[in-house]
């Protein structure tokens, strides 16, 4: 029986992971960067233009998305320490995506090494 953590570590062998700091490269040719947390995670701050998809919604979000099924799109995906981003990154390959890569350590390994991260503006009532 495997655990999850024999899942990420399959997952990771199998996936593109860049550095935080190639990542930063990457981001800017990216046609797609996906936030595969959970909401309330992505409104604790994410990396700027940042689509949140959470992992367990990425296949129909993606299959019912006309601008986001061209299968030679550039992505970059994240989650928190990159667990959730390797697992996405298997995913995509298999729904033929070919150009996929996954930051290693995730935005907590973003934010270590003082990458930007946005945070969405506070809702006011006055």
């Amino acid at each position: 029986m495997k655990t999850a953590h024999d899942l990420v570590a399959a997952a990771r062998a199998r996936t593109a992971e860049i550095s935080p700091a190639a990542a930063s490269t990457s981001l800017l040719d990216a046609d797609l960067v996906l936030d595969v947390r959970e909401p309330d995670e992505y409104a604790t701050g994410h990396l700027p233009g940042a689509v949140n998809i959470p992992r367990g919604l990425l296949e129909f979000k993606l299959s019912g998305m006309p601008a986001y099924e061209p299968r030679d799109l550039k992505i970059v995906l994240y989650c928190k320490t990159g667990g959730r981003a390797a697992l996405a990154a298997c995913t995509l390959h298999e729904m033929g995506y070919v150009s996929v890569q996954s930051v290693a350590g995730g935005i907590d390994a973003w934010v270590a090494q003082g990458g930007q991260v946005a945070r969405p503006a506070p809702i006011s009532f006055d």
